[in-house]
């Protein structure tokens, strides 16, 4: 069951940033996984749930963080996780729909408050504000890149 439900959402996250949202039908999405409508009726009763498990479930990049004592560097790896999350072509696509249908379809409004209702909300929201309001690539501010630069081409502090 679990491994036909992790296949179902790896198709999905193939398909959704080729044919977007309303193309993601359970007719084709049941074809391409070779599984039935009904079994993808039994996991996601609706397209908001199945949006919401790809953004939720999306691929592991293994950036999460690990525990620490040091809450600045946890901060840090958590939302550089966050930023390579919602860099998967799907796992953007997915939250963006889930959030253009959320004033009209009462199930993708109670799936857009599963995936901010946290206490989490204020740290990662800038990284979600560039995703919503820019709609480009998500990427570290520009005094974080100049610090990379500065860092890569030996010019550092000194």
């Amino acid at each position: 069951m679990q491994r036909t439900r992790n296949r179902v959402l790896a198709v999905a996250r193939e398909l959704l940033p080729q044919v977007g949202p309303s193309g993601l039908t359970y007719a084709l999405l049941a074809e391409r996984a070779d599984v039935t409508r009904q079994t993808l009726y039994r996991h996601w009763p609706t397209r908001a749930a199945l949006l919401f498990d790809l953004v939720l479930e999306g691929p592991d990049l293994g950036t999460y963080p690990q525990p620490g004592n040091d809450v600045r560097k946890v901060a840090t790896a958590w939302l550089k996780s966050l930023r390579a999350g919602v860099s998967v072509p799907a796992v953007r696509t997915a939250a963006l729909a889930v959030t253009a249908q959320a004033d009209h379809d009462p199930d993708s409004a109670r799936a857009l408050v599963r995936i901010s209702d946290d206490e989490f909300t204020l740290l990662y929201g800038p990284v979600l504000a560039r995703l919503f309001l820019d709609r480009g690539r998500v990427r570290p501010p520009v005094h974080v890149q100049a610090r990379r630069n500065r860092h890569h081409t030996g010019r550092g502090r000194g």
